[in-house]
């Protein structure tokens, strides 16, 4: 579904959600995590070995409640892809400079400044992943 130009922009200055993902019992379980708009997709990143993970390689629906300080929230129905493998370790690169605002230098990570190459290093030593989400239905206060 194409977003709508307020949608995008909320998107695009938003970072904090809650990702709602499905138990095997049909129960919906909640996570906060952050969420940045990388070339027109959104995305978050996650570990392989995260319960949320294994939910979304079962049953890959999900709802993101996306929200800011000021009261305004979007909801998104979505499908998520999951983007893994060292090929995609650059990719949490764009993701963490997009969610920081740091286009060049060090990314910060857990409290320490890592450089590029050290960044890359931890997302292959926590076998990181990216969550891409497929939106088919927002709704909110943008």
């Amino acid at each position: 579904m194409e977003l709508t130009d307020n949608q995008r922009a909320f998107l695009e200055n938003t970072r904090t959600a809650a990702m709602i993902t499905i138990a095997k019992d049909g129960t919906p379980k909640v996570a906060r995590v952050g969420v940045a708009l990388v070339d027109g997709q959104l995305w978050s990143s996650g570990t392989q070995d995260r319960t949320r993970t294994a939910r979304l390689r079962r049953d890959p629906r999900c709802t993101l409640f996306v929200f800011d300080a000021t009261w305004r929230w979007l909801a998104l129905e979505t499908t998520v892809r999951i983007l893994e493998g060292p090929e995609n370790y650059r990719s949490q690169v764009l993701l963490f400079r997009r969610m920081q605002n740091r286009p060049a230098g060090n990314l910060s990570w857990f409290g320490k400044e890592l450089s590029e190459d050290e960044f890359l290093l931890t997302m292959d030593r926590e076998r990181r992943l990216i969550y891409e989400f497929e939106i088919l239905r927002a709704y909110g206060m943008e």
